[in-house]
């Protein structure tokens, strides 16, 4: 992806700090934090600071190149992924995977006469990796 083009693409423009935040978002594809983000860029952009990321994650919201995933109520992390997916988190090892649902066969029948603008699904459990270490 060439990610300068697609931050013009959606109005925003490419400084190196958005350039590198949009970067280790599509790459790492970890959900992070704010933080997260932070301790890892900061060490190879010295002006870095946390305002700046918080910033520039909230215009790429606002601008629909980046969604929000809060499955805990503290904790707000980030997502590259803007077509509709689920995410599963382990309890214990907090890693969070995408997963793909089919929204459309979903029923609401409590809802019938409502409109819907949003859909979020997230599952808390055991991956398989941690049940496995487990045995």
């Amino acid at each position: 992806m060439n990610i300068p083009n697609h931050l013009l693409t959606h109005d925003i423009k490419p400084s190196y700090q958005r350039i590198k935040i949009f970067e280790y978002l599509y790459s790492e594809m970890n959900h992070p934090t704010v933080d997260i983000i932070y301790k890892n860029l900061v060490g190879n952009i010295p002006t870095l600071s946390k305002t700046t990321v918080y910033n520039t994650l909230k215009l790429f919201v606002d601008k629909g190149i980046t969604s929000t995933v809060t499955i805990e109520d503290n904790e707000v992390r980030y997502d590259a992924i803007t077509e509709s997916h689920g995410h599963f988190k382990c309890d214990d090892c907090g890693h969070i995977y995408d997963i793909e649902i089919d929204f459309s066969s979903l029923l609401y029948n409590e809802l019938e006469n409502f409109k819907i603008d949003e859909t979020h699904i997230h599952l808390k459990g055991k991956c398989n990796k941690c049940l496995t270490n487990k045995n």
